[in-house]
């Protein structure tokens, strides 16, 4: 990775890091699915007016329901359960090591022996979590970010496919009119291909969440909860929808097409940090020492992962 994509990356993290403090805020006016359902609804109006949508396909589907659906579905009800912003930031991590080993199945990308070593020492920290449940993570709050995790994971390995059958199409046609476009308009391409697929994501997962919470949530559908929802609640909303869902995500699934999923993925484990340092700050979290050891022993994973050296097949993509 360039050193641009790497600071793009850290601040992808750093806004998923901080968005744990809003949707904490947000949950205090909105129940989990309502809230997911809304996050989504702006997240795709008025947006999806402008944007060309990406080809509808099982690809697309599969990315709108693993990433949006869900994995905010589960965190949004783990943390309304009573799982601290904090720890939820922290366990969700273990996406990153689905999404390598999917990765290296399905799409074939290359997995070498420092980033195994970094995945078993990241494992060990969360397994420092299971041990220590109870209080701030309820052992129902631990099996929802369980499930996030896993749908995260499939969402990613989905983003890298649309994105790259999208970057393949425009070469297709750049080739066929033997135009060679400079790389800043590539990159200007590839960055609106990445917002409409979370844009037109977002609209699959709106339809999904909304009728789920009008199931599930019935009598929260009132005009009172609107009315009655704080103004830190509605901001913190904005924030969870134009900050981390639009420019997070559109980041994110930019850096997926333009590197391996093994390169961009293990980022995503500076967001327990960033989630843990705000959620103390801002919420009142308690650190205790398991807490430490358990970042302790992630970072120590990230670290790992991103040492270079090389070990197993060629991977598919650059």
């Amino acid at each position: 990775m360039n050193p641009i994509h790497i600071a793009l990356a850290v601040l992808v993290a750093f806004i998923w890091g901080v968005n744990f403090t809003f949707i904490a805020w947000a949950l205090e006016s909105f129940p989990p699915l309502m809230l997911t359902a809304l996050r989504f609804f702006f997240t795709a109006v008025p947006l999806v007016l402008f944007l060309k949508p990406p080809k509808f396909n099982r690809t697309l589907f599969i990315y709108a329901i693993g990433t949006f659906v869900m994995q905010y579905a589960f965190v949004f009800t783990a943390m309304h359960l009573g799982a601290s912003a904090g720890l939820t930031a922290l366990l969700l991590q273990v996406q990153i090591f689905i999404t390598v080993l999917l990765a290296y199945v399905i799409l074939g990308e290359t997995v070498n022996r420092m980033q195994i070593i970094g995945m078993l020492v990241g494992v060990l920290g969360l397994g420092v979590i299971a041990l220590n449940l109870g209080g701030d993570m309820p052992l129902i709050g631990f099996f929802c970010i369980l499930i996030a995790a896993i749908g995260w994971s499939f969402g990613n390995i989905a983003s890298k496919q649309v994105s790259t059958q999208s970057a393949l199409k425009a070469t297709q046609e750049e080739s066929s009119l033997s135009v060679v476009l400079p790389t800043t308009q590539k990159n200007r391409a590839s960055a609106l291909s990445a917002l409409s697929l979370v844009v037109w994501g977002g609209l699959i997962a709106c339809v999904i969440l909304t009728l789920s919470s009008l199931i599930f949530e019935s009598t929260a559908w009132q005009v009172a909860t609107f009315t009655q929802a704080s103004i830190k609640s509605w901001l913190s909303l904005g924030f969870i929808v134009y900050i981390s869902t639009l420019i997070g995500f559109g980041l994110w699934a930019h850096l997926l097409a333009q590197n391996t999923a093994s390169k961009v993925t293990p980022f995503a484990l500076l967001v327990p940090v960033f989630g843990m340092a705000t959620s103390v700050l801002l919420l009142g979290e308690v650190v205790t020492w398991w807490k430490m050891l358990a970042m302790l022993l992630i970072l120590s994973g990230l670290v790992l992962a991103n040492m270079k050296i090389g070990l197993g097949r060629e991977a598919t993509h650059n």
